[in-house]
């Protein structure tokens, strides 16, 4: 077993923590998190403390309940409600610990599903997210929003109106016409982790439209401490529940690249069914960082 793979934090002995980057692109790129399963969850203040020591945009934990897992999630400033990619990362721990299945999550507010299995040589997994809702961003919202970035009414897509979108975590939904601008974007920290705490808002989920299929996003996190996720799944499954509210032309799915301005190119794959009351399914690769744990 990797020394990488255990630390020490508080009370707790050494825990098994696997380092894993979900979403990843050909074996590049992805959203590194930290996973830990043990055989109960340990006190809120010390996951805290061990997510705030591995660094991550989040660090999931698991322990086995009946006939599934007890899951919670926490980034270094905060635990949030629901993240895909730390999600997407259990799913491939999981199996490579449990071999290739579906496997029950208990959530804090929801309950889904995650699977992972091998193909090739890749492991892969995808989850499927809680029910996705979606209502207009309000004008204050969005003119706070537009300030933060430097962008104004012009930059938006009109296709795609500005939206609090939600399928386990609320994210505020910016569609941009060009790439480029979308490129360049930019933001005060401080100023970005105000207005999500104000708005209740965990991410900011900026796209642009590459025809109807294709998405690419950046996905600011201030109210978790980062300044940038290279790879958002719960924010994918929120933006496709929106889409399939608002009628686009998504063919049945889409595919989200995101990182690649960060130099971490990663890739989602968005499965949207016709249900509304049904949740998203979202997959992709994943690559482990460090040796996996074989406690």
């Amino acid at each position: 077993m990797s020394a990488a793979g255990k630390e020490a934090v508080h009370g707790l002995d050494r825990l098994p923590i696997q380092r894993l980057a979900a979403f990843s692109s050909g074996g590049s790129g992805g959203n590194p998190a930290g996973v830990v399963l043990l055989e109960a969850l340990p006190p809120s203040h010390e996951m805290q403390a061990v997510a705030a020591r591995i660094g991550y945009s989040e660090t999931v934990f698991g322990a086995p309940e009946q006939d599934g897992w007890r899951v919670r999630y926490f980034a270094p400033e905060a635990e949030v409600a629901f993240c895909g990619h730390a999600t997407i990362a259990l799913g491939a721990a999981l199996a490579a610990r449990l071999g290739a299945q579906v496997f029950r999550l208990r959530l804090n507010d929801a309950a889904i599903t995650v699977d992972g299995w091998e193909r090739g040589g890749t492991m892969l997994a995808a989850l499927v997210s809680p029910r996705a809702t979606s209502r207009p961003a309000s004008p204050e919202l969005t003119e706070d929003a537009l300030r933060l970035f430097s962008l104004d009414a012009a930059d938006l897509d009109p296709r795609i109106p500005p939206a609090v979108t939600d399928a386990g975590a609320p994210h505020l939904v910016l569609a941009l016409r060009e790439r480029e601008r979308l490129a360049a974007l930019t933001y005060d920290f401080d100023a970005g982790r105000a207005l999500a705490l104000r708005a209740a808002i965990c991410t900011f989920n900026i796209v642009q439209a590459e025809g109807s299929r294709r998405f690419h996003a950046r996905n600011p996190f201030p109210y978790g401490g980062v300044y940038e996720d290279p790879a958002t799944g719960a924010a994918a499954a929120a933006l496709g529940g929106y889409l399939r509210r608002i009628g686009w032309p998504h063919g049945g799915g889409i595919e989200v690249l995101q990182g690649e301005d960060m130099g971490q190119p990663s890739r989602l794959h968005v499965a949207i069914g016709p249900n509304q009351a049904q949740g998203v399914r979202v997959s992709g690769e994943v690559r482990w960082l460090a040796e996996p744990d074989a406690a």
